[in-house]
């Protein structure tokens, strides 16, 4: 929000008297509903050493925000090590590892050599998961066909045997044909899967044990989950996905079962796209974002260098190295390594529970408008903390806790995206009240009202945006809280009848030079949004 000092040297305005009065009513400098959210950078250097100098250097090469690198990185970690483990917080919560995460930024800003830079050891690990598993397979395929076949022939020789040898063929083949059918062969090792739809996703994790990457440098995805290809939106395996709810799927085609579903997210999108699934039905409502984390740095289009430093080789080759172990070193995990926080870790994460929970409030949290993101926070810094304690200790750190300096680092970036995602949610048009307070303002400005009464301002607004006067009795609220507006008593002209319904004084610099630039009430001030 703006700060007060921004009116500095604009003189306190006065209410014209009203009849009979001695002395002019005194208003004081309105406060600015919203200013520029303020957009911390990443905090990198929260990062171990070898995830921290390789993120840096590849924001440094190609000159791009080291937000980019950073939320990449985090989904890099998640994808490693979702789905083979667990933090265990307090009591019965626990929390999967698995990260969404999505970071805007306008053409022309080199997401996909970004991208392409982080995820490529992904693959690379993948490739070495599939060529350990290749004899695998095959020894399985083999061994299924043959005990096929050898259920196949002792069925057609029980079909054809005497009366008296029947009973005893078909117990053979009734044996041979259970053994088959308990052996299944493995599927190819798949960690990332791009823009697919939610069918494939919801295949490809059965397949895989439950775990599962969708990495893209294009917002493709969204398109797909709110079914622009499949006429209906179609967002259960993303939802359940990221909380780790059991899934189910019956139909006639396929039947697929996941107890412990862990997706991650990875993408970098354009700043529209966000705007545009703000306004998808039911993206919201069922939650599905408030299970991102949000990062809208500022482009450094304009003002990047030509010449730049490239990633030093040591630098990449060690983070190549050590996501590949990560990688690896999880995946021959069935039951998930649980990672323990630390009594201080936990004192911590408790501490920033009880700053962030009144924020939460409805009516005057800071949080309030976008509680549903806001209230999955404290486990989004938990699954945080244990991604960077994995990345500390790499293969072993199951045997190890949770250190206090690392659920700090954690909390750091709680708070980095908390200011991104309101920053986001004001894209989205995410707060009703505010959005309807701007409105009112202008309505009021263009009228140049010194008192209205509700009714006479209900008739002026949009009814697609205020349906009814109910409606507006939380934006007059906001306004008279933030000094644009006072809510008075009229003095009854009758003894008789009901008294006359409360009226509202408008700031005298609503119609006194309200328009000026730079003045309190500036349109360009007012309607403010983000870059």
């Amino acid at each position: 929000m703006d700060s007060p000092d921004l009116w500095a040297g604009l003189s306190t305005l006065e209410a014209p008297p009203a009849e009979g009065e001695t002395a002019p009513d005194v208003w004081e400098d309105p406060i600015p509903l919203t200013g520029r959210r303020e957009r911390p950078p990443f905090p990198v250097h929260v990062f171990p050493a070898w995830l921290h100098d390789f993120a840096a250097a590849v924001a440094e090469e190609t000159q791009t925000p080291v937000d980019l690198a950073g939320s990449i990185a985090l989904a890099v970690l998640a994808t490693a090590a979702g789905g083979r483990s667990v933090v265990h917080v307090r009591g019965n919560w626990r929390e999967p590892t698995n990260l969404y995460t999505v970071v805007a930024l306008p053409p022309a800003n080199r997401k996909s050599a970004v991208f392409a830079l982080l995820t490529d050891p992904l693959y690379e690990a993948e490739k070495q998961l599939k060529a350990a598993m290749k004899p695998v397979i095959v020894e399985a395929e083999l061994t299924a066909r043959l005990a096929k076949e050898a259920a196949d022939k002792a069925a057609a020789k029980a079909a054809s045997a005497d009366a008296e040898k029947r009973d005893e063929m078909v117990a053979t083949a009734v044996g041979l044909a259970q053994t088959a059918d308990t052996l299944t062969v493995p599927a190819e090792p798949v960690l990332l899967a791009d823009d697919s739809t939610p069918e494939t996703v919801t295949s490809l994790m059965a397949e895989q044990g439950g775990r599962l990457s969708v990495m893209s440098a294009e917002g493709g995805i969204f398109d797909i989950i709110a079914g622009r290809y499949s006429g209906a939106p179609n967002m259960e395996v993303f939802l359940k996905g990221h909380a780790g709810d059991r899934l189910r799927v019956n139909r006639q085609t396929r039947r697929e079962y996941i107890d412990t579903p862990a997706l991650t997210i990875g993408l970098a999108v354009q700043p529209d796209v966000l705007r545009d699934i703000g306004k998808v039905k039911g993206f919201d409502g069922r939650g599905l974002l408030a299970r991102f984390l949000y990062s809208l740095p500022p482009s450094t289009v304009g003002e990047r260098k030509v010449i730049t430093d490239p990633v030093p080789e040591q630098t990449a080759a060690t983070y190549t190295a050590n996501v590949i172990n990560l990688t690896l070193a999880f995946a021959e995990w069935t039951d998930p390594a649980v990672i323990q926080l630390s009594p201080k870790a936990d004192a911590a994460l408790i501490e920033y529970q009880e700053h962030v929970e009144p924020q939460l409030k409805a009516r005057g949290g800071k949080l309030g408008h976008i509680s549903n993101w806001a209230g999955k926070l404290a486990g989004a810094t938990a699954r945080m903390a244990a991604l960077l304690h994995l990345a500390e200790h790499l293969g072993n750190g199951y045997a190890h806790p949770v250190s206090e300096a690392t659920m700090r680092a954690a909390i750091e970036l709680g708070e980095y995206y908390t200011a991104h995602a309101l920053a986001v949610f004001d894209v989205m048009g995410a707060d009703p009240v505010l959005s309807r307070a701007r409105s009112v303002l202008e309505a009021l400005r263009d009228n140049g009202w010194d008192d209205v009464s509700r009714r006479d301002l209900f008739t002026v607004l949009s009814r697609a945006e205020v349906p009814t006067i109910a409606d507006l009795e939380p934006a007059l609220a906001l306004l008279e809280d933030h000094g644009y507006l006072r809510t008075y008593q009229p003095e009854r002209t009758g003894k008789r009848g009901r008294p006359p319904a409360p009226r509202l004084q408008v700031h005298p610099a609503l119609r006194h030079g309200g328009r000026r630039a730079g003045s309190p009430l500036d349109p360009a001030r007012i309607n403010r949004k983000i870059a």
